[in-house]
């Protein structure tokens, strides 16, 4: 499939999605996010990924969402066209584990869509921030949602009140991103890492990413429900009876991913 927008490969089992408008920063217009739905969806449905990576540039992961495409909209435009929920969501839908690798600048949008993915790997030079109320805009990609239940309400106000930027370090003590690396291990070190979790039976890594999504959205008692459920469903996999014999006679894990 060709794209003008984003770059697509694989290597292993890692799905790998770069996202390519370099003279705009990533910023992220309709064309790139419905790339970036269509290329997520394929590699959710190949059995042969088990992993999918979403990066940008050196300078940028994505410098936001494409004020010039969207500076003279009405507010029918962006009703009737669905903005943001038509095609930007579509990361909600994928069931593999989602990491971003971001370098640069991941501001308004950008830093969304990273929140958006299950783990975020940092180099040392990004920097986060959600700056729309520079526009007099605010946060609509889930900003505004996601970024309290990372780092809690306190910070959350002050980034999205006073577009305060977070440097890769501040963001980690925040709990807004997973790791932090240097800049030349960004691409090898989340390699190793997706590489890693692709490795193990899919659908455990489904089963958790489920799980650990409901701890976000529902109450304990109502997370701990379903988690038990899911445990119980893991005896009905072949994966996991594979695993724990594995375990008991010291030897790797042949998983089949069923």
């Amino acid at each position: 499939m060709t794209h003008s927008t984003i770059q697509v490969q694989a290597q292993g089992r890692v799905g790998w999605i770069t996202l390519h408008r370099p003279r705009q920063l990533n910023a992220l217009n309709d064309a790139l996010m419905d790339e970036l739905g269509a290329a997520l969806r394929a590699f959710d449905a190949d059995p042969g990924i088990g992993a999918i990576v979403i990066t940008g540039s050196d300078k940028a992961f994505a410098a936001g969402a494409d004020i010039e495409a969207m500076a003279d909209w009405t507010f029918m435009d962006v009703t009737a066209g669905q903005f943001i929920t038509r095609n930007w969501e579509a990361i909600r839908s994928v069931r593999k584990p989602v990491i971003a690798a971001v370098a640069g600048y991941a501001m308004g949008g950008g830093c969304e869509l990273a929140l958006a993915c299950d783990v975020i790997v940092a180099a040392e030079s990004a920097r986060f921030a959600l700056p729309e109320i520079k526009l007099a805009m605010l946060p609509g990609a889930g900003g505004t949602q996601r970024l309290p239940r990372a780092i809690g309400k306190a910070k959350a106000m002050d980034m999205c009140l006073s577009a305060r930027m977070l440097d890769a370090q501040e963001a980690d003590r925040y709990g807004l991103v997973s790791r932090v690396v240097p800049d030349a291990g960004l691409l090898e070190q989340t390699q190793a890492l997706a590489a890693q979790i692709a490795s193990y039976s899919l659908p455990a890594l489904v089963a958790i990413k489920e799980s650990v999504n409901r701890a976000w959205e529902s109450p304990l008692s109502e997370g701990i429900l379903f988690e038990r459920r899911a445990l119980y469903g893991r005896f009905a996999s072949h994966d996991a009876h594979e695993g724990m014999h594995a375990f008991l006679d010291k030897r790797t894990p042949a998983f089949e991913h069923r």
